[in-house]
């Protein structure tokens, strides 16, 4: 999330201008007052706050705390959302969760840490005690959660990354420090953060949701189609342990790995026919968020930005 004393957060921090800010201690304490009044009001709801750091953009934070089941997950989102705008304004600051505010910095996103256990609380997830032949600790069950996931990865983009705005950080590219950070890969790999699935810890990190995704819906369909995947006995193929964003795109093509969709008009496109996901979530209801989704899309497509006025005024 971002942490602003203006709407344009850049000018606005003038002591938080490292090209490559990530971990800075001097930008945390500049906002010890926020994150101290954040720690306490979530621990106060049992979130359980472990680490905060700060992140690769200017005035962009951290905050981890305490897994929790799936419907208690949300909640708990929603809890600190909450806390975090009220003691921003206190503050006299502005909280954004926007998920790409800066063409030149990376995003904000909301990555979900996966694991599934049985009722006695035991993971399934790992493969301790059996083998694994791709190196990566996870059971056969963890896969075929996984390849669920990458399945219906197209359309659970219109549900992880649900605005216009959204797909500026699906895009490859460079920031100011170096990289985007942006999953825009459908794949896997061992602690890899170019593809939209990260494997870590035995566990799986889905890296494509963003802080603007309702986190109800967004979490119903990541287990919709990774119960699919388990139902189907699908599987992932090989891991992908190199850095996709430096392959050509014959490379990209050889290992099978396709982008995400890379506008809203796209994922909606994707998750119409997506029939795994409208009997999770109900037909009438995906019909009804896709017309919603679409109107925003053919809206944002219908104006005229300032780049383009810029590009094209006086060039034809």
């Amino acid at each position: 999330f971002l942490l602003q004393k203006g709407a344009n957060g850049a000018e606005s921090e003038p002591g938080d201008s490292l090209e490559k800010p990530s971990y800075d201690t001097k930008s945390l304490l500049r906002r010890r007052g926020f994150l101290e009044k954040l720690t306490a009001s979530l621990d106060a709801c049992g979130l359980g706050v472990f680490q905060i750091d700060h992140e690769d953009a200017s005035g962009q934070f951290e905050v981890n705390y305490h897994y929790a089941d799936a419907l208690k997950a949300a909640d708990n989102f929603m809890l600190f959302k909450m806390a975090a705008q009220h003691i921003a304004e206190e503050e006299d600051l502005i909280f954004s969760m926007m998920p790409k505010p800066f063409a030149d910095r990376p995003g904000s996103g909301l990555h979900f840490h996966l694991s599934l256990a049985d009722a006695d609380g035991r993971p399934l997830f790992s493969a301790d005690g059996g083998a694994d032949e791709r190196g990566l600790g996870l059971s056969p069950l963890a896969y075929h959660f996984m390849a669920g996931l990458l399945r219906h990865a197209p359309a659970l983009t219109a549900l992880c990354a649900p605005t216009v705005n959204s797909y500026k950080r699906l895009m490859c590219g460079e920031s100011l420090s170096g990289t985007s950070w942006a999953p825009a890969f459908i794949g896997y790999g061992d602690n890899n953060r170019t593809t939209v699935a990260r494997v870590v810890y035995k566990r799986i990190e889905w890296r494509l949701p963003d802080s603007a995704a309702n986190p109800y819906l967004a979490l119903a369909g990541v287990i919709a189609a990774g119960l699919d995947g388990v139902d189907g006995a699908l599987d992932p193929g090989a891991p992908v342990n190199l850095d996709v964003y430096q392959m050509t795109a014959a490379e990209r093509a050889e290992l099978g790995l396709h982008l995400l969709p890379q506008n809203l008009g796209m994922a909606v496109a994707a998750l119409r026919g997506d029939a795994t996901l409208a009997q999770a979530l109900g037909r009438e209801f995906v019909d009804q968020y896709a017309a919603l989704k679409s109107a925003e899309w053919i809206e944002y497509s219908q104006q005229v930005s300032a780049w383009e006025t810029a590009r094209y005024l006086e060039r034809f």
